[in-house]
C-alpha cells in the first residue's frame, strides 16, 4: 500500500476536482485521481446523463484521461465522494483490465480516508486478459 503521505495528496487531488463533477439528477458528486507510475496524478469526475445508464464515472473518466495522455502503468487511484463509497462493478472491471492490482484508497468529501484496498480485493477471480488468452 502507498503511503499516509501519498494516500492524502491522492485524496486531495481527487477533492480539487470534486465539485467539476456534472450530477444534476442524483446530486452525488464523486472524482478520481490516478497515480501514474511515473508519479504524474491524472484526476477525473463523474458525469451523469438523463439517460442514466449512459452516465459514467468517476473512475472510468479517470482512467480514460490518463490513457489519452499516453499512460499506461499506474500504482494507485483515490475515489471521493460524500461519504467514501468504493468503485462500482463496471469500474472494478475496468481498473483491473487497465490498471491491474492497484492499490485503492477510499475518501469523503472532507479529505477522510474511509478506507484502504486493492484492486484484486475489490474484484477477487477477476475475468481478464489471462481468460482471452492473451496474457
Amino acid at each position: 500500500m502507498i503511503d499516509i503521505i501519498k494516500q492524502k495528496e491522492l485524496i486531495n487531488a481527487a477533492l480539487e476536482v470534486r465539485e467539476n463533477a456534472y450530477a444534476p439528477y442524483s446530486n452525488f458528486k464523486v472524482a478520481a485521481a490516478l497515480l501514474c507510475a511515473d508519479g504524474e496524478i491524472v484526476t477525473g469526475v463523474n458525469i451523469e446523463s438523463s439517460s442514466y445508464g449512459l452516465s459514467v464515472c468517476a473512475e472510468r473518466n479517470t482512467i480514460a484521461a490518463a490513457v489519452a495522455k499516453g499512460k499506461r502503468d499506474f500504482t494507485a487511484m483515490a475515489v471521493t465522494s460524500r461519504n467514501g463509497v468504493t468503485p462500482c462493478g463496471a469500474c472494478r472491471q475496468v481498473i483491473f483490465d487497465i490498471c491491474g492490482d492497484i492499490d485503492i484508497v477510499l475518501g469523503d468529501e472532507k479529505g477522510n480516508i474511509q478506507d484502504t484496498t486493492t484492486t484484486k480485493v475489490l474484484l477477487p477471480e477477476a475475468f481478464g486478459q489471462k481468460d482471452l488468452g492473451q496474457e
